[in-house]
């Protein structure tokens, strides 16, 4: 298998904001370590931590310049020295760095198989999107049928996964997005909308449970929707799951979970979560492939771009622009 020996890839030059993406042609192509393969990347996902990235506001994020992009699905062109679990020829999904580029790098033992029959974009998603989803419902976030459930920003990766997925395991679910893509996140059968910026998402869900608020609530914008999904819990026994903060930190004091929001607070990175939990990130896979098989989870339909589209699609999404899964080939 022929592998060039530079190629194209988007390189973040400042942490000013992908404005300062720049798509490159003579990069080395890299040659993979102990314990890692080479991609030949056929689609790259874009998500909204490229953006902060881009922004140096990602935890333990790149420095500039670095190359851009993290998850991606392609054909592995070379093994690494120990590595016995891949071959030359698999198709895989993964992450690690610089995957806005036509070559990566990937941990093998953080590699999963494309689903037979799918294409690598419709891949995209599998052990980012789909698990943290899968992760903020059940393991950590204890969803059991007849409970409800708030899902924000619905129409995005995350969202729309996880409304898919409450749904199936019986739940009822509540969605904020923005008017313009309530479409998307009704035709998931969402029992309820609503508008992120118009509502007041608390009165909101308290009025549609009859006051007492929402069972889970999964929390990945944070700035000032932060303390409105912690107000939209049911007291005490309510789990709020934090995986994101799109919209900048929000502080969080003890005084305020004695003495005015009594609710479950439970942070979330899925990274971490395979790291540190390798067991649950497993049961999480295993989850997920039945899924697969009862056709719940069907090969994604993400919005392709070219690779030199990357700046423009990463501000698009900065902006709220941008609706379910995007993707980039090189």
């Amino acid at each position: 298998m022929t592998i060039s020996t530079t190629m194209r890839a988007l390189r973040q030059t400042t942490l000013d904001g992908p404005q300062d993406l720049r798509l490159i042609d003579d990069v080395p192509v890299p040659t993979p370590g102990r314990g890692e393969v080479l991609i030949r990347v056929g689609a790259a996902g874009v998500n909204f931590a490229d953006v902060m990235q881009t922004h140096g506001t990602y935890g333990g994020g790149p420095q500039a310049p670095y190359l851009a992009g993290f998850e991606a699905a392609g054909t592995v062109v070379a093994l690494g020295p120990g590595v016995t679990s891949r071959t030359i020829g698999d198709r895989v999904i993964g992450a690690g760095p610089g995957a806005f580029a036509e070559y990566m790098l990937m941990p093998a033992s953080a590699t999963l198989p494309v689903p037979a029959g799918w294409a690598d974009e419709q891949a995209l998603g599998l052990v980012l999107n789909w698990a943290t989803a899968l992760a903020a419902l059940k393991p950590l976030g204890r969803l059991t049928e007849g409970e409800t459930v708030l899902v924000t920003a619905a129409a995005g990766g995350v969202g729309q996964a996880a409304v898919t997925m409450a749904k199936h395991y019986g739940a009822t679910v509540i969605a904020t997005a923005s008017p313009s893509k309530h479409d998307t996140v009704r035709a998931l059968s969402a029992d309820h909308v609503l508008d992120h910026r118009a509502a007041d998402i608390a009165s909101e869900v308290r009025r549609l449970t009859g006051d007492v608020g929402a069972d889970l609530v999964l929390e990945s914008v944070g700035g000032n929707t932060f303390g409105a999904s912690l107000t939209a819990a049911r007291r005490i026994t309510g789990r709020v799951v934090v995986y994101g903060n799109a919209a900048g930190a929000a502080a969080l004091t003890t005084h305020k979970l004695v003495f005015e929001q009594q609710v479950q607070v439970i942070g979330l990175h899925i990274g971490v979560l395979a790291e540190a939990a390798p067991q649950l990130f497993a049961g999480l896979m295993a989850e997920l492939d039945a899924l697969i098989s009862a056709g719940v989870y069907r090969p994604g339909r993400p919005t392709v771009f070219d690779l030199a589209d990357g700046p423009r699609i990463l501000a698009r999404m900065q902006n709220g622009l941008t609706v379910g899964k995007l993707a980039l080939r090189p």
